[in-house]
């Protein structure tokens, strides 16, 4: 059953102005698309589009220890971040290693760090990362104050850049991909979840609603949730309480490479539950599939290998770039080649590829 609605962002009333269909998402109320989804997609794909991201919170962790605090929370190494700006994706363990949420981690300076974490964790994310802090000189502040726009595409950088602060526009036209850069109140950072290029930028809420206006005059296309998700599924880019949660680890998530176990003297949280797993061998397998012939892929949807059940379709859809049923999947170690795909009783023939499927606009096949 859906979350009922007990939020609305800064732009829940330009949504609706702009004719958007609104559902619930994570306890908020948010645009799946302003009239056609497949044109939306295409919008980021090919030129530039932008998303409502202000469901998701923006924390400042601040003080003295608040790299060893990070090195002990994160599967990934914030101690790889040697240069201002830098960002780190990477999942929060819980102690036997699954996941409690994935996020970006900014380096901003020694005692600094912006992480911005998914809508329907934030609350259990907050109260993660109070109760690991006890007793170290770390302060963890949501900016609540704050609102958040991701603007996509090839040529989203560009057709964005005048609108930035004149004092962070030079900076932000020089940042490289995953990387950030802040005027104190605006923070820029050239990230994503399209597999397109782009902003995601984070700025003084009561500013938002002039910002989008100014978007969409600039010729950037609003897009909702529904794109959103097609554009990451195409990108080969893991959902939250779909391809990983409380349940699953990185390292059956596809997210191995998220893990950084090479230092060890670093004992972050669930690191001796990955490292059993991982000796123990026979992990289940993370892929990506097709779909041979017509229809779509759903979530949850049971994989075969011949009479078999070997796993399962963790996000499913229709790609619009490729025009047909794109998947990605968790399917024990031990099963083939030739799968098939159990739809309403009859099982149909799919592909393993290795994700992405598309990045930049092309195909990866």
């Amino acid at each position: 059953m859906e979350n009922p609605v007990e939020h609305k962002t800064i732009l829940n009333q330009t949504h609706r102005d702009l004719g958007a269909r609104m559902v619930p998402f994570g306890g908020w109320d948010m645009p799946v698309h302003y009239g056609s989804q497949i044109e939306e997609h295409h919008a980021v794909r090919c030129d530039a589009g932008m998303f409502d991201i202000c469901h998701m919170t923006a924390v400042d962790i601040r003080g003295s220890a608040a790299r060893t605090f990070l090195r002990h929370l994160l599967a990934n190494d914030v101690g790889k971040l040697k240069d201002q700006g830098k960002a780190l994706y990477s999942c929060m363990l819980k102690e036997n290693g699954c996941v409690i949420d994935d996020l970006i981690i900014y380096f901003m300076n020694d005692d600094w760090y912006r992480m911005v974490v998914n809508a329907a964790t934030t609350e259990k994310d907050i109260a993660w990362m109070g109760r690991h802090a006890e007793g170290l000189d770390v302060q963890i502040q949501p900016r609540r104050d704050l609102g958040m726009i991701a603007v996509q595409g090839p040529n989203a950088r560009e057709k964005s850049l005048l609108l930035l602060p004149e004092d962070l526009r030079e900076t932000a036209e020089r940042l490289t991909p995953f990387s950030a850069a802040s005027n104190g109140e605006w923070f820029v950072g050239r990230t994503g979840y399209t597999g397109e290029d782009g902003f995601e930028i984070m700025l003084p809420e009561d500013q938002v609603v002039a910002l989008w206006k100014a978007l969409t005059q600039a010729g950037i296309r609003p897009c909702g949730l529904g794109a959103r998700d097609t554009l990451r599924l195409e990108a080969g880019m893991n959902l939250y309480g779909a391809d990983m949660d409380e349940d699953t680890s990185p390292l059956e998530s596809g997210l191995a490479w998220t893990v950084a176990l090479s230092d060890l003297n670093r004992d972050f949280i669930g690191r001796s539950a990955l490292v059993t797993q991982k000796a123990g061998g026979r992990l289940p397998r993370f892929t990506g599939v097709l779909l041979e012939g017509k229809g779509v892929l759903r979530n949850q949807q049971k994989l075969y290998d011949g009479e078999q059940e070997v796993g399962e379709i963790t996000s499913g859809g229709f790609s619009p770039t490729l025009e047909r049923a794109i998947g990605l999947a968790r399917i024990s170690a031990d099963a083939g080649e030739n799968l098939s795909v159990d739809m309403r009783g009859r099982k149909l023939p799919v592909t393993l590829v290795k994700p992405p499927f598309v990045r930049n606009g092309k195909s990866c096949l």
